[in-house]
């Protein structure tokens, strides 16, 4: 299953569509909304297609994926996104324009997004957040995520050096899973004691 669409109290969730672009745009052009993710801010329509057609549309091809646009019930558009990758580190992400911060609705969105996962039979997820945005982790912590480690690694394209705090939720239960590969990885990793 494919992005299904989703919805909770607030909001839908559900594929991004051609028709999203402007607000596509809106989301990954912003530069504080994409601080600390892997990637520019996007500058006009163009590389907003650019970047759809690089990361979603690769998703929404496959037999199973999770990449969702977070939209208010009252109107529909794409105001964030939640995304959760199937294989590997199966990494879990989200981001939301600033002006909607504050009010739960990653984590509402987020919660739906993970059951729904649970339910198709992923196994686990992992998230990353830079220490330098220490909100992110508390989105994690309300999920329900579990931190396990810090390492640093020296992070494109972006060309600076980051110390990203993993967290992992074992949605089957198997809480003696550990996701080592970042900390096999990177030389420099260590376990942070006060979060």
């Amino acid at each position: 299953m494919n992005t299904p669409r989703l919805e909770t109290e607030r909001l839908v969730l559900r594929r991004f569509e051609p028709s999203d672009l402007q607000a596509f745009f809106q989301i990954f052009s912003d530069g504080e909304v994409n601080r600390f993710l892997p990637w520019f801010p996007v500058r006009d329509l163009e590389e907003a297609q650019a970047f759809y057609q690089q990361r979603y549309a690769p998703v929404y091809a496959k037999a199973q994926g999770y990449a969702y646009a977070i939209c208010r019930k009252e109107d529909n558009v794409p105001i964030g996104y939640v995304n959760g990758e199937t294989e590997g580190a199966r990494d879990f992400g989200y981001g939301l324009r600033k002006e909607f911060w504050g009010q739960g609705i990653v984590t509402e969105a987020s919660r739906a997004v993970l059951a729904q996962m649970k339910e198709d039979g992923v196994p686990f997820v992992t998230a990353t957040h830079d220490r330098e945005n220490p909100g992110s982790g508390r989105v994690m912590q309300k999920l329900g995520m579990v931190y396990h480690y810090s390492y640093r690694e020296p992070w494109q394209p972006k060309d600076i050096s980051v110390v990203f705090r993993m967290y992992q939720l074992n949605l089957d239960g198997d809480n003696t899973r550990l996701y080592r590969a970042y900390w096999d990885k990177f030389p420099e990793h260590f376990v942070e004691t006060e979060l």
